[in-house]
């Protein structure tokens, strides 16, 4: 009996079983359609790194809080400095000094000054910052004088050197608006503003299992006929890298006991990733428990690697309904999968929206294959030079290859309606990462 009929037979009527070919904007689609931000959550400052402002960050004060000094120098009146110049310095009193974080108890009056550090406080009266150079300070510094007076050699204009209050930010405005990603950029504008701690999206929670009876969990003796379990692991460090929180419940073995046991753990999960027991060819065994316990669909995706999919959501009583995607076994195809899939799911839970990774066109230098009419994701490593972005495919393509996607950074592709790519030819390259080899 061919697979196709095999599944349908063991799969008890659930009509969810029956596969559609789906191209792979249409099951994003259907997936992301589950999707939504989660809710808020405060936590301090520096945590929030990656994550989402679920609320407009407003101003408490001004920045710069008090008018201040842009220059190390004196703080003068301006007009008692017009017409000052080499030939003709002004000789003004100095009646004292204020440092950064520190505010001037004096006044300055006509004919006097203040030494002034960058960022000090302007004192009351002064409306013009003299810079040291523009100054005799360093030849009386040299002849052993005081420096109870000073002689200015410049005619500056009125505020010079003073950076105003509220120049950068005025109390009550709007900094960053609800939705702004916290990079470190924003870390340092919101503990400008004294902000400790900040409302944000919170990250999801992704339950992620594996399934199989010849996988062994990394770090165990490997028995005749095991594998390690490369794709929990790897999935993980995926969901990381992607934002979110992962929780590892190990492997389920094919067997329906320790499928519904680990089932059970994925309560208080955003969603639930799997990989193996969702192409044609697998046990049953999966696709009955998933169906049983929920409404999941199983398609087929134009897509090379990754064709086989599930998606849809675990229903366990009394709980709250938990999507799941269900990735292919192999490393390779699971990890791509996961990419095109998983990533954006959780972007969209962290409300960013279903970010896309950035693109490239590249000249290949070496051949794609397209066997079968499906888009080829195949894994290169691009590089740089004279302006032209080249791809280098990482070796053989298999779906069980997985070292050919640690030295890729990059996924080319071949259109589902072309038969291949030859070297040379220009492509379109998602970029996974921009290692230290691409000098953009």
């Amino acid at each position: 009996m061919p697979d196709h009929q095999q599944s349908h037979s063991h799969s008890h009527g659930h009509s969810q079983v029956a596969e559609d070919m789906l191209t792979v904007e249409e099951a994003l689609e259907r997936i992301l359609a589950s999707f939504l931000p989660l809710e808020p959550e405060e936590k301090p400052l520096l945590d929030c790194l990656g994550q989402v402002l679920a609320s407009a960050a407003k101003s408490p004060l001004d920045l710069p809080p008090l008018a201040n000094s842009g220059m190390d120098g004196y703080a003068v009146l301006q007009s008692d400095i017009r017409g000052a110049s080499g030939k003709t310095p002004k000789l003004l009193k100095v009646i004292g000094t204020v440092a950064a974080g520190h505010v001037s108890s004096q006044r300055v009056r006509p004919g006097t000054a203040i030494r002034i550090m960058t960022g000090a406080p302007i004192p009351e009266g002064a409306d013009t910052v003299v810079p040291f150079e523009e100054t005799d300070e360093v030849e009386r510094r040299r002849a052993g004088q005081t420096l109870d007076e000073i002689n200015v050699t410049s005619d500056l204009p009125v505020y010079c050197n003073i950076r105003p209050s509220g120049e950068d930010v005025q109390r009550g405005q709007l900094v960053l608006e609800a939705g702004t990603l916290i990079r470190a950029a924003e870390v340092g504008v919101l503990a400008s503003l004294g902000l400790s701690r900040v409302s944000v999206i919170r990250r999801p929670i992704v339950a992620i299992l594996s399934t199989g009876d010849e996988l062994e969990a990394e770090g165990q003796p490997l028995s005749p006929g095991k594998i390690y379990d490369a794709n929990s692991s790897s999935i993980a460090a995926a969901v990381i890298s992607a934002g979110g929180v992962p929780r590892i419940l190990g492997i389920a073995r094919d067997n329906l006991e320790d499928m519904h046991r680990k089932l059970e753990q994925v309560a208080g999960s955003d969603l639930l990733v799997t990989s193996a027991g969702v192409s044609k060819g697998d046990y049953d065994i999966v696709k009955d428990v998933l169906t049983q316990r929920g409404s999941m669909n199983f398609w087929s995706v134009r897509m090379r690697p990754a064709k086989p999919l599930a998606f849809g959501h675990l229903n366990y009583s009394g709980q709250k309904p938990v999507p799941l995607l269900g990735l292919p076994g192999n490393p390779v195809s699971a990890m791509v999968a996961f990419e095109m899939f998983g990533r954006p799911a959780i972007s969209t839970m962290l409300g960013r929206g279903a970010l896309a990774r950035p693109a490239v066109e590249g000249v290949l230098t070496g051949p794609i294959y397209n066997t079968d009419g499906r888009r080829v994701y195949a894994r290169v490593a691009v590089d740089h030079r004279d302006g032209i972005y080249y791809a280098n495919p990482t070796g053989p393509q298999g779906s069980n290859i997985l070292t050919s996607m640690s030295r890729a950074n990059g996924l080319a592709i071949c259109p589902a309606d072309q038969t291949g790519k030859a070297a040379g030819e220009k492509v379109k390259i998602i970029m996974l990462d921009w290692n230290e080899e691409v000098d953009v």
